[in-house]
């Protein structure tokens, strides 16, 4: 791939990014309005200030939160525009490492499966989309580590048998 396609791929993943965030966040602010969410989606605001008493207590990063559990789409898209941001950065920067990039995707593997079972008990619409999600990019993950691993052997097999069968 040339340069030109590889910024045009980041520039909109960045974008859609940008855009997913701000729709999250705007929609997330829903949150101020309804009192008795604040308990269950609060969390950062709890962190930081305590108990949530006020709308004015509630933190900016809890409208993600309520965002993500109720109205999932736009934090579905940032997720999936972060996501592949960090997958491109990654074979950009392990291309020439094979080794590396199957180790890197393998670890982005378990990651995504340590979030899906940190939300797979949400009760939630938005908690029940982002369990498969992160369950499905967690297969997909360990799948492109595997077909990585196999080319590397069938290359290295390849090379034994060039160098020491010919």
């Amino acid at each position: 791939m040339n340069r030109v396609s590889f910024i045009f791929q980041y520039a909109s993943a960045f974008m859609l990014f940008v855009f997913s965030t701000f729709a999250s966040w705007y929609e997330g602010s829903e949150l101020r309005d309804r009192p008795w969410e604040w308990k269950h989606s609060a969390f950062f605001s709890k962190v930081f200030n305590g108990e949530v008493m006020e709308s004015t207590d509630i933190s900016q990063l809890d409208h993600f939160i309520y965002a993500a559990k109720f109205k999932p789409i736009f934090p579905i898209l940032m997720m999936f525009s972060l996501t592949f941001i960090f997958i491109l950065s990654g074979y950009l920067l392990l291309k020439h490492n094979t080794k590396k990039l199957i180790v890197f995707h393998f670890c982005l593997g378990i990651m995504f499966f340590l979030l899906g079972a940190m939300v797979s008990d949400s009760p939630t619409v938005g908690g029940k989309y982002f369990t498969s999600l992160f369950i499905i990019t967690c297969m997909l993950n360990f799948i492109i580590s595997l077909i990585l691993f196999l080319k590397l052997r069938k290359g290295n097999e390849q090379i034994f048998k060039t160098t020491f069968l010919s």
